[in-house]
């Protein structure tokens, strides 16, 4: 897999008009998120808009309610034929499994294949203060980001959203083709924002991530075409390095 098609960037605009113009800027953009913000104004009509310019969906809903509301919810996604799709890893292990179950259901009905459901481990912006003193987790955050992780495989998922900073170790935990999808990522040029456990694109791919999440860096950059040639080049550098040693 080439550079360019490893990284998602993120539609985080308000309407389509924003969505189009945004998605006509970055031609070469072949994988686009889909998140809260952008479905709850247009709804489906955004899916049917990329998915008419050949581009890959990543449906960032993050699901999380009682087994059979996101059952019902995974059925209709699952008619979308979307690429991937999240849920919380903290629905629980029969939410889960239930949502799975919902997504070929669904996807048998709109004649279209089911996405790859994804399960968030823990937002990138709560950092291991939040997680001990506003959650009251008793875990490290390392510890808990594995555990969801761990929880999500063995309910059949197929990968994870996960930071950068823990891929690594889940990438040795986990199945060799278990998904790891990194938001978070934030090249050393940008500014960090309201990600607290973040890394660089190069690092979070040479630790295993098959999916980096890069919004901000790009969209909000001065010139989003010449930041998003920049960030495939340097995953470019890499890939080259690798495939030559």
């Amino acid at each position: 897999m080439i550079a360019s098609e490893r990284i998602i960037v993120p539609l985080d605009v308000p309407n389509l008009d924003q969505a189009i113009a945004l998605i006509e800027l970055l031609p070469d953009v072949s994988f686009w998120k889909v998140g809260l913000e952008l479905f709850t104004s247009v709804g489906p009509r955004i899916l049917d808009v990329l998915k008419s310019r050949q581009k890959r969906v990543f449906l960032d809903l993050k699901f999380h309610d009682i087994p059979n509301t996101v059952g019902s919810a995974c059925r209709i996604a699952g008619t979308y034929g979307v690429d991937l799709l999240t849920i919380h890893a903290t629905c629980g292990k029969d939410c889960l499994r239930g949502a799975m179950d919902a997504l070929f259901q669904g996807a048998a009905t709109g004649g279209t294949a089911p996405p790859k459901l994804i399960a968030i481990t823990l937002l990138t912006s709560i950092s291991a203060r939040d997680l001990a003193f506003d959650l009251k987790i008793p875990l490290e955050l390392p510890e808990f980001a594995l555990q969801m992780a761990l929880l999500a495989e063995n309910a059949g998922l197929d990968g994870v959203v996960c930071s950068p900073q823990e891929v690594a170790q889940l990438r040795e935990s986990c199945r060799p083709d278990f998904l790891l999808v990194c938001p978070g990522v934030r090249p050393v040029w940008a500014n960090k924002n309201d990600q607290k456990r973040a890394l660089s694109p190069v690092q979070a791919l040479q630790y295993g991530a098959d999916y980096l999440v890069i919004g901000r860096p790009i969209t909000a950059a001065t010139n989003p075409l010449s930041a998003w040639e920049k960030i495939c080049e340097e995953l470019g550098s890499i890939q080259n390095l690798s495939s030559t040693t």
